[in-house]
């Protein structure tokens, strides 16, 4: 431990380290795996800089984008004492990727970052098979979770990258992750027995507000009226494009200096409304969730959201935008009735059996197939069979990696309908999860306590920083609920249900209990239910 204080501190000038980071450290140099669940701002790119540097050899880093990847190399390069780093991506000419790999080889660089799609590369990965790899590290690891936001199938090629790599020690880092998000990483990551430490969730500083509207008109006025009235700097969140054209020129309108951000937009008119949010030429931004990871201002004073998200982790993760410098930030969710009914719309269909049985039947075919002849072979871009891939590994009828895909002894149609079977349960997940957002804008109970709740942490008293708190909803919740409800079905409790299987206590409110089941997704049950019809059995503590 004192090494790792003494690193932190000579090469880094980090006096002293978040709770927690210490000690996840300490696994890994003791070779074990960790899965740490941290806001943003938190200081978990820590673990791989201070563990990476005292193990010597060379840390992978997956990191989704480009930018991140350039911003870590640049912290790395004024750290003292510590080999450089480089990135190894698409933006580079082949003369400085190949510098970069000898730099490797021969030990001069000690960090090597790297995006999912680079790993996907057979020869890649080849070539990393040659390197002593000590520390392997996973950014936004929420996107290897098909039950997360930013799903990326590329990801999922990471579990078979580590193993090939003779599995160094394993860092899963990610900023939010509700307890079914962190198992799926854990398993498609091939984690060993990974301690987890998920801390931080509660952001005190930030007040959590929500306004239900019933007209789309009314909401659209409320929400520019609100933006008009609050100062700083900030990020209203919407749906579509078109919406944050829309809001960006109202705002504009009543002399706001304000920019849109949407994945329409070319590289550089993305680039430039970054840049001039980050140095206040753009007071606000109008934004869908592509105005996402790698944002990483801390005086946000102000995140609206116009539009409600797909699940509570991806408005979390953007709400929590807002106030990293940890002063006082507000955060405000408007909502119609009608809009959790597109969420769910917008969730999309189910996968194409036609389409599964034919990359089923191609690989078993010609087993041992990689993943770009594959794709030459059924038709389907490389990128698009990423999702069957992953589905027909999740249904257990295809495996191997993406350089050596092999097939179970089954008939292509039989093994396409348990895939089908799987992305329904999927799906059937993806619903629970948009109706939970839909209990977090209507609860009574302090929103904090819910959020918390939802990521497996406990608030002992309501908070007095959100508007059920300012209402006494909150504290008239509280009284109700000091009646000893949980003891019978805790936070975390592992259950079973006679219809939906094995589940997970997420949280309890006065007469109602909102359970995670691991093949139905979230179901609010009815405590009186519950209780008088025996619905639950309590299998013990949460692993």
């Amino acid at each position: 431990m004192s090494r790792i204080h003494d690193v932190a501190r000579e090469s880094f000038g980090w006096e002293e380290l978040r709770p927690h980071l210490a000690e996840a450290m300490e696994v890994l140099l003791a070779g074990g795996d960790v899965l740490a669940v941290m806001p943003t701002g938190y200081g978990k790119s820590s673990l791989y800089q201070v563990a990476g540097t005292i193990l010597g050899g060379v840390t992978i880093v997956v990191s989704p984008l480009i930018s991140l990847q350039e911003d870590q190399v640049r912290a790395l390069a004024e750290a003292k004492g510590v080999r450089p780093a480089v990135a190894i991506n698409s933006s580079a000419g082949q003369r400085e990727r190949e510098r970069d790999w000898e730099a490797l080889e021969s030990g001069e660089a000690g960090f090597a970052f790297l995006t999912p799609e680079q790993l996907a590369n057979p020869e890649v990965r080849e070539r990393l098979r040659g390197i002593h790899v000590s520390l392997f590290a996973v950014d936004e690891a929420h996107c290897v979770s098909s039950w997360g936001h930013d799903f990326r199938p590329d990801y999922l090629v990471l579990g078979d990258v580590i193993e090939e790599l003779g599995h160094p020690p394993v860092v899963a880092m990610t900023a939010t992750g509700a307890p079914p998000v962190r198992a799926e990483i854990g398993e498609r990551l091939g984690l060993r027995g990974a301690r987890l430490f998920a801390t931080g969730f509660d952001r005190p500083n930030l007040r959590l507000e929500v306004v239900r509207h019933e007209e789309d008109s009314d909401k659209r006025t409320a929400v520019v009226e609100q933006v008009r009235k609050l100062d700083g700097s900030g990020l209203v969140y919407v749906a579509t494009r078109k919406d944050a054209e829309l809001y960006a020129d109202e705002l504009n309108g009543h002399g706001i200096p304000a920019a849109a951000y949407h994945a329409g937009l070319k590289r550089a008119d993305r680039d430039d409304v970054y840049e001039r949010f980050m140095d206040d030429r753009a007071r606000v931004v109008a934004a869908t969730s592509a105005f996402g990871m790698g944002i990483d201002k801390h005086d946000v004073r102000f995140v609206v959201h116009a539009s409600v998200t797909d699940s509570l982790d991806s408005y979390y993760q953007e709400a929590g935008r807002a106030g990293r410098d940890g002063e006082p930030a507000v955060v405000t969710l408007h909502y119609r009735p009608q809009d959790f009914a597109l969420t769910k719309f917008f969730s999309g269909g189910g996968p194409d059996a036609d389409e599964l049985a034919g990359v089923f039947a191609a690989v078993a075919h010609r087993p041992g197939i990689d993943r770009a002849a594959l794709s030459d072979a059924v038709g389907i871009s490389v990128r698009s069979l990423g999702r069957l891939l992953g589905l027909l590994r999740d249904a257990r009828v295809l495996s191997g990696a993406d350089d050596d895909l092999r097939a179970v002894d089954l008939k292509p149609q039989d093994a396409a309908g348990r895939a089908v079977a799987e992305a329904e349960s999927r799906q059937r997940i993806e619903h629970s999860r948009a109706q939970l957002m839909q209990e977090y804008a209507e609860t009574g109970m302090c929103r904090r306590q819910f959020l918390l709740g939802y990521f497996g942490e406990e608030l002992p008293e309501p908070c007095g920083n959100c508007d059920t708190c300012s209402s006494g909803s909150a504290y008239r919740w509280a009284e109700e609920h000091d009646a000893g409800i949980e003891e019978d079905f805790p936070l975390a409790a592992r259950v079973t249900h006679e219809t939906w299987g094995a589940g997970v206590v997420m949280h309890t409110e006065a007469d109602r209990l909102t359970v995670f089941f691991d093949a139905a997704g979230y179901k609010v049950l009815s405590l009186a239910a519950v209780k008088e019809g025996g619905l639950l059995e309590v299998l013990g503590p949460a692993a």
